[in-house]
């Protein structure tokens, strides 16, 4: 076992020496360590082993050297004779070399002359070169100073940007160039205050033009107006870039160079934001300064153009702005100044028009801001707010309508005759029937000259209202309504002319003073024919929209509402005038109310009453029927309660039966005048029933049939059955007092004291009979 070891042992310290004798010596660390991590006492037999080598290897190293050394030797011997020559040969070349040098120091002269020249040459040719990398660099700088100067900065930038990236690194070295780089960026933001400054003139300008660009804008649109309602989708398109192309590309409008270039400035520096939030914020100043109204633009239809006019400009401005860059400003930044211009537009024009009454000037302002409307449509702007606000001034030009109307009508009103239109011959007659839808197969039968039975003030107002609608149907056009709509806007309006204006001055004319009887029959002749007119306005405001009055939901005409009510006010005015004129009458009466007896025929002031009653039921015979047999009994009714209430009058205390005589006979022509049927149509005696009341009290102290009333009292077929006890009671009191002061009772009280004491019983039944009807009411 032991000598197994001993044998790997020896084996392995043989491959040890052979590795270290053939591996580098940097690298014998780990097989030097691989003998000490071997057996024990490994070291010792590998170092016997290595000792064991090197003495081999020194008994190699030893006969070699045995073997090489004569050679050595002889080696030396022949070097030694050598040597002699080689003194010789130093000595010849050392006197060659003096000779040569003696020989070429001309030759060095001479090299050294064209070595100069070759130097200069070559540095020559180094500063041609450099010249001509440098002599672009200078080139391009006198370019850029000749840009400048004749203010093409766009191409100043192209050149600066090739100057710093192209031409100025090949020759940075140089100090010129250096100074050349340092500059560039100075002339860059001189460039930026320059086109700023262009930039700032250009705003300038633009807003003197605005003006003008916004007026040709309008002009083309308004003489394409029958155009831009007829035009579908795509040929409204052709025709915004022809009106684009028309006004945006005029030199003598508007430069827009300036915008451009200080855009293209901005964007090659890199600065684009700054130029971008610059613009649109100097844009919205100017905005605002162009929406602000002057305070007297109301006053003329030119303040209101030059305003339409400013707006318009600012905007195909903004619109050319939007598609001629790329971004300088957006849609949504147009469509907000839009819409901000919008409300404030709408808000200075509800303001402003509210300030007009003259009605042409409305219509002007609706015809402007129709093709205002029309203009800024064609350029992309959402204008059904500006259409919507039509409404609201449409409303407006109506209300100055009905005032311009309601003064027409009033003149019209105070020129009249109020008698019939009397025509003279054909010629007249169909002039007036021209104005006025007027059919009587009975007056086209009579002969010339002939009267018409309403006055000249019919055919005035039914022509006045015609005009009023065509004047209404002026401001509905060009609204982008249908014929419907606009025909409903027509009935509308015309409704609020009859119901409201018309209705107002007919109303006021009735009311006046000046206006008696037989011009208020004459009205109510008028108003009659003016109501059968309006089927006649029906088909005018049909014919002028083509809308057929069987449209559903379509406004029907008041006016058969408005004359009925004017009618029925005349009607009670003539009834009120009558009465009035009664009083008048009655307030002549000038009874002596102690008399002793009548004077045998009626008051004067009642037979002058009764004439005027008489004359005047005459001037009725036109008048409807009703009409005129309402006047004739409102009348002798007024007649009998103002008779009645003069016996009853408080400042009466005494009465005779002289006077009751007399007031008997003015009763008794009263009932003849109702029995005369003063007004035909009366059934009997149902006009003389107004004077029942006095009738039956006069007669009640006539016959002095006290018997007869106190025993038939309360009876329905009594025959004095509209006596009222307090009537006949105050009447009587009033005669009593007269007995006892005249003494006309006297003979009475001598002759028969029972009959005084009738009188006595009959004052006391009647109290009793009036204190029963205080307590049973």
């Amino acid at each position: 076992m032991a000598e197994s070891e001993t044998l790997e042992s020896v084996t392995e310290h043989e491959r040890i020496l052979q590795e270290i004798e053939s591996t580098d010596t940097a690298c014998v660390g780990p097989t030097l360590r691989s003998v000490y991590d071997d057996q024990p006492n490994a070291h010792k037999r590998f170092m016997e082993k290595l000792d064991a080598r090197i003495r081999n290897h020194d008994r190699e190293i030893e006969k070699m050297c045995n073997f090489h050394h004569q050679g050595f030797v002889d080696a030396i011997t022949e070097l030694l004779k050598v040597r002699a020559d080689a003194e010789k040969l130093m000595g010849q070349v050392t006197d060659t070399n003096r000779r040569l040098q003696e020989a070429g120091k001309e030759v060095t002269a001479q090299m050294e002359e064209v070595i100069r020249c070759r130097v200069q040459q070559r540095n020559m040719v180094t500063t041609v070169e450099k010249l001509q990398l440098c002599i672009p660099v200078l080139e391009m700088y006198s370019k850029l100073k000749e840009q400048l100067d004749s203010k093409r900065y766009y191409a100043a930038l192209k050149t600066m940007e090739q100057l710093q990236n192209i031409y100025i690194p090949r020759v940075s070295q140089y100090r010129f160039c250096q100074i050349m780089a340092e500059n560039l960026p100075k002339l860059r933001e001189e460039i930026k205050e320059i086109s700023m400054s262009d930039l700032k003139d250009f705003l300038e300008s633009i807003r003197k033009h605005s003006d003008k660009i916004g007026q040709t804008a309008m002009k083309q649109v308004r003489s394409q107006t029958f155009i831009i309602h007829h035009q579908s989708d795509h040929q409204m398109m052709k025709l915004s870039c022809f009106f684009f192309f028309f006004v945006l590309t005029a030199p003598d409008l508007v430069d827009f160079s300036p915008v451009y270039r200080c855009l293209h400035i901005y964007s090659v520096l890199g600065d684009r934001e700054t130029f971008e939030n610059y613009y649109r914020k100097q844009r919205k100043k100017q905005a605002r300064l162009v929406l602000q109204p002057q305070s007297s633009m109301h006053e003329t239809v030119e303040g209101y153009r030059k305003y339409f006019n400013q707006i318009v400009g600012f905007f195909v401005v903004e619109d050319h702005i939007l598609h001629a860059t790329q971004g300088l400003v957006t849609r949504a930044f147009t469509d907000e100044l839009w819409n901000m211009a919008l409300s404030k537009i709408i808000a200075v024009l509800r303001t402003h028009s509210s300030y007009c009454n003259d009605p042409d000037l409305v219509l002007e302002l609706k015809n402007l801001i129709v093709i205002f409307a029309d203009t800024l449509q064609v350029y992309g702007f959402p204008v059904n707010r500006l259409f919507d606000l039509l409404f609201e001034i449409r409303d407006q030009y109506n209300e100055t309508l009905l005032k311009k109307w309601a003064l027409v009508f009033r003149d019209i009103f105070e020129q009249d005759n109020y008698s019939p239109i009397p025509v003279e011959s054909e010629e007249e007659y169909k002039s007036v029937i021209s104005r006025f839808p007027f059919h009587d197969a009975e007056i086209e039968k009579q002969p010339f000259p002939k009267k018409l039975p309403m006055s000249q003030s019919v055919p005035q107002i039914y022509t006045q209202v015609k005009e009023f609608i065509y004047a209404s149907l002026k401001f509905s056009e060009s609204l982008h309504r249908s014929s419907t709509e606009i025909d409903d806007m027509l009935r509308k309006s015309t409704n609020l002319l009859l119901t409201r204006t018309l209705s107002s001055c007919l109303q006021n004319l009735i009311k006046k003073p000046h206006i008696g009887l037989t011009e208020l029959v004459q009205i109510i002749i008028n108003t009659t024919h003016l109501e059968q007119a309006c089927r006649y306005l029906e088909d005018f405001i049909t014919n002028i929209t083509n809308v057929s009055p069987e449209t559903i939901h379509t406004t029907r005409l008041y006016g058969l509402s408005t004359f009925k009510d004017a009618r029925h006010a005349a009607e009670g005015e003539i009834y009120t005038k009558l009465n009035q004129k009664i009083d008048e009458f009655i307030q002549l009466a000038d009874y002596e109310w102690s008399m002793s007896e009548s004077d045998g025929r009626a008051s004067g002031y009642l037979m002058d009453l009764i004439n005027f009653l008489r004359s005047t039921f005459q001037v009725f015979t036109h008048l409807p029927g009703k009409v005129a047999q309402t006047a004739c009994m409102s009348a002798c009714k007024h007649l009998s309660t103002s008779l009645m209430q003069m016996l009853l009058d408080n400042e009466l205390k005494q009465i005779s039966m002289g006077a009751i005589q007399q007031f008997n006979l003015d009763v008794i022509q009263c009932e003849l005048f109702a029995s005369s049927e003063p007004v035909p149509g009366f059934q009997g005696d149902t006009l003389q029933l107004a004077f029942i009341d006095l009738r039956q009290l006069l007669d009640l102290f006539m016959v002095w049939d006290w018997s007869t009333y106190l025993a038939d009292y309360g009876q329905p077929n009594s025959k004095y059955l509209r006596v009222n006890p307090s009537t006949a009671l105050a009447l009587l009191e009033k005669m009593k007092d007269t007995s006892k002061k005249n003494n006309i009772f006297s003979q009475f009280r001598k002759n028969d004291r029972d009959k005084q004491k009738l009188i006595e019983t009959v004052v006391k039944q009647l109290r009793s009979l009036v204190n029963g009807m205080s307590q049973h009411p």
